[in-house]
C-alpha cells in the first residue's frame, strides 16, 4: 500500500504544482488625469479584454455613480461608454458583481487579476486587447486599447497613454 500511496501523492502534488503554474497573474493601471476645468465631473471608466473578432471576452471593471444626490441611479448615462455599452454593456444586468464600482478620482488605479478569478479563467492561449474606455459629462471621450498574448511567457508590461481624459495606461502580465 505504501509504494502506491507515494506515487500517487508526487502525482497530485505535481498537478497542483502545473495547475498553480499555469494560472498567470495580470495587473492593470489606468491613470485618471487631474484636468483644469470649470466643471469637472469623474469619468465613467470601462475596462475590457476582446478577442480577435473584437467580442468582449472579460469584463474586468465599470466605474461608474452608483447613486445620484438624488437617489437617481448612475447607469443612466453608462451608454456614454459607447463601445462597451454596444458590445457587452447593455446585456448587463447592473450592478456586476466584482466588476461594478464608484467613479475614482484623478490619480493612479491599479486592478490586479490572478488566472483563476472568473475574469481571466475562462481566457484560452491567444491574442486579445484589453481595452480601456473613459467618457465624462461635460468633456470628451477616449478608448485606449493594448494588445497582447495569453498568457505570458515570460514577465512582460505593456504602456500606452490616452490625450485628455485617460492617462497612462499599463499592462503587466506575469506567467
Amino acid at each position: 500500500m505504501k509504494r502506491l500511496f507515494i506515487p500517487l501523492v508526487m502525482l497530485a502534488s505535481s498537478f497542483v504544482a502545473a495547475s498553480a503554474g499555469e494560472a498567470a497573474d495580470m495587473a492593470v493601471t489606468v491613470e485618471i488625469p487631474r484636468l483644469n476645468v470649470s466643471e469637472y465631473h469623474r469619468p465613467y471608466v470601462a475596462v475590457w479584454i476582446q478577442d480577435g473578432d473584437r467580442k468582449v471576452v472579460a469584463n474586468l471593471a465599470v466605474w461608474y455613480q452608483m447613486k445620484s444626490k438624488n437617489d437617481e441611479v448612475g447607469t443612466k448615462w453608462l451608454p456614454d461608454l459607447r463601445q462597451w455599452w454596444r458590445r457587452t454593456g447593455r446585456s448587463l444586468e447592473l450592478p456586476v458583481d466584482g466588476v461594478s464600482g464608484a467613479t475614482r478620482p484623478a490619480g493612479k488605479h491599479t486592478l490586479e487579476f490572478t488566472g483563476k478569478d472568473k475574469q481571466l479563467a475562462s481566457l484560452k492561449s491567444g491574442k486579445y486587447t484589453l481595452v480601456v474606455e473613459a467618457a465624462r459629462e461635460v468633456g470628451g471621450r477616449e478608448m485606449v486599447d493594448i494588445e497582447f498574448d495569453w498568457p505570458a511567457s515570460k514577465p512582460v508590461s505593456y504602456n500606452a497613454s490616452g490625450e485628455e481624459e485617460l492617462g497612462e495606461i499599463n499592462l503587466s502580465l506575469e506567467p
